[in-house]
């Protein structure tokens, strides 16, 4: 089954500095054991939450705010997508990802549905 580890509330350090070096290290490793141990389908960081635009539809109208959806001190900084067992075991690597020390993993499982195709075929 297909899980999500959302990363929430992790600072980035600043480029070119030890910290940097040392958090891109921790990532690496960690994404580098999810792909030996053939759980990584996906992972991604995303940019900060100043380039976000949030778009809603009322009435009909698109209606576009700069910033993300909710205000909140911690934001989605990126996210890994792993194919696990079970949920115990995505809980396993979520504990072992290097963000949970800092900021927190969510871990949610993604709704399996049909292709579209056989949707519409069928």
């Amino acid at each position: 089954m297909r899980y999500m580890l959302l990363i929430y509330g992790c600072q980035r350090p600043e480029w070119n500095t030890p910290a940097h070096a040392d958090k891109i290290a921790a990532v690496r490793a960690f994404t580098q054991k999810c792909a030996e141990d053939g759980v990584l389908l996906a992972a991604d960081p995303l940019h900060t939450t100043e380039t976000a635009t949030t778009v809603r539809v009322r009435d009909g109208e698109a209606l576009m705010t700069d910033g993300p959806f909710a205000e909140t001190a911690e934001h989605l900084g990126g996210y890994f997508m792993l194919d696990c067992a079970d949920l115990d075991e995505a809980l396993r690597y979520a504990a072992l990802c290097p963000m949970a020390a800092e900021g927190s993993v969510e871990v949610r499982p993604i709704l399996e549905l049909e292709p579209a195709a056989a949707r519409v075929s069928g």
